[in-house]
């Protein structure tokens, strides 16, 4: 494996967002160049420039470097150039000509809207697969076959056993942030899908990751052809344009204060992590309450309704986002202003992919962190992970502003069950 990196002290463009390298001087099929020029790309961001030469030229590639940066964009040009520079197997039976795998099905939701753009001139048909909704309707859909299919481990291992399609015909295969297929649990079923496809010299593979752990690059060797390692400025995990900072309140005074800054900053497409389903909800009645539009997303949420949701914050009719990690990963919203950690993760990870939501593709943005009592323990391994502690400002007076409290939820009284009400009683008093 060859490893090849760059950082902002080489001399290079690389601690710009974009490089010199423009995609009009890449070699791809016209029809693919106009979908990219639709889609407002005109310059490569470094780990486009570092992967499309090499992916473009049938190597495989591992790659590595902040969130926001143009992973997606970067294997996605590359799956489509590669399927129209190559014919499907002759012999080739119902089943998928390229695979990309993600973690969430907020990411392969996103992924396949980015794909469904660069596909605008061409002619594939694409395929989405996760669990939560629409178990019919997909299936349904990719029985009639697709070119490219789109998906989450669960969904697509489902579909794979009923036999609903093969394998055989992959001709490249795309694993997305896979250190979070990890710590999902996802590991054994990417292995499952892996084992069931073409040889890897026949294919040609990608990983993309915000961070390339041991074991993610253990599986690089084993399922992959001699990959080459991209890594972009592999010791900064944090992107420069993100100014963060931190607040040390008590727990009594997170509310007001988070209150008060959101109320300072306007709140606009604002996104608010908390750790707990329950603390999300609790948040959510509070800002409400307090004149500040807010909605919770959770992984409990139903599907329907957190895709209205998404779709709102996207518009900008929905202010502030309250959520949990599941939201963290694979939301690629443009212009995200601020990201408050009320909670601080208990997992330094957690910490990068949640401000990664905010100074997406070159912009600035803030990231404001609470040191409560409760999870302040966290923040030596985040600095550490980090590699520089975070700015801390102090609570000024005026800042802990009187906060409305939310009337309490009156739990509807459960229904007496029919051998609580009925003859069973009569027939005992009797």
């Amino acid at each position: 494996m060859q490893v090849l990196s760059s950082d902002s002290t080489s001399g290079s463009t690389y601690h710009t967002h974009l490089t010199e390298l423009k995609f009009s001087a890449l070699p791809l099929e016209p029809r693919l160049h106009q979908g990219i020029s639709d889609a407002g790309f005109t310059h490569c961001t470094p780990i486009q420039a570092s992967t499309l030469p090499l992916t473009l030229a049938q190597k495989d590639v591992a790659g590595q470097a902040q969130t926001g940066t143009g992973k997606t964009a970067a294997y996605l040009i590359t799956l489509f150039q590669r399927l129209l520079s190559s014919l499907p197997p002759e012999d080739r039976k119902p089943g998928p000509r390229a695979l990309v795998l993600a973690p969430t099905r907020e990411l392969a939701i996103q992924i396949h809207e980015d794909a469904t753009a660069l596909n605008k001139y061409l002619s594939y048909k694409l395929g989405l697969v996760f669990g939560g909704k629409d178990y019919e309707k997909q299936r349904q859909h990719i029985a009639s076959g697709v070119d490219v299919l789109i998906g989450t481990p669960g969904r697509f291992i489902d579909y794979y056993k009923q036999k609903i399609f093969g394998l055989k015909n992959i001709q490249v295969m795309v694993l997305d942030e896979a250190d979070r297929m990890f710590d999902l649990g996802f590991i054994r079923d990417i292995r499952y899908v892996l084992r069931r496809l073409p040889a890897p010299r026949e294919r040609l593979n990608m990983l993309f990751s915000a961070t390339l752990s041991h074991r993610v690059l253990e599986l690089a060797y084993e399922h992959m052809n001699e990959p080459e390692l991209i890594q972009i400025d592999p010791d900064k995990v944090t992107v420069d344009s993100v100014r963060q900072s931190i607040y040390f309140p008590s727990n009594d005074e997170k509310i007001p204060l988070l209150i008060s800054l959101l109320k300072k900053i306007g709140s606009q497409r604002t996104m608010v992590f908390v750790n707990t389903r329950r603390e999300a909800d609790r948040l959510q009645d509070y800002l409400n309450h307090n004149g500040i539009y807010a909605k919770a997303i959770s992984g409990d949420v139903p599907q329907s309704k957190r895709m209205r949701m998404l779709k709102k914050f996207q518009s900008g009719e929905l202010p502030v986002l309250v959520g949990t990690d599941v939201a963290s990963r694979g939301l690629h919203i443009p212009d995200v202003s601020h990201v408050f950690n009320y909670d601080l993760p208990q997992d330094s990870e957690d910490y990068v992919h949640r401000i990664g939501r905010t100074a997406r593709a070159g912009a600035s943005g803030h990231a404001v962190s609470f040191g409560c009592e409760e999870y302040v323990t966290s923040l030596p391994e985040i600095e550490e992970f980090i590699g520089k502690p975070i700015p801390v400002i102090g609570i000024k007076m005026g800042m802990l502003i009187d906060v409305q409290r939310p009337p309490v939820k009156k739990r509807k009284p459960k229904e007496r069950t029919k051998t609580q009400t009925g003859s069973k009683f009569s027939r005992k008093k009797s």
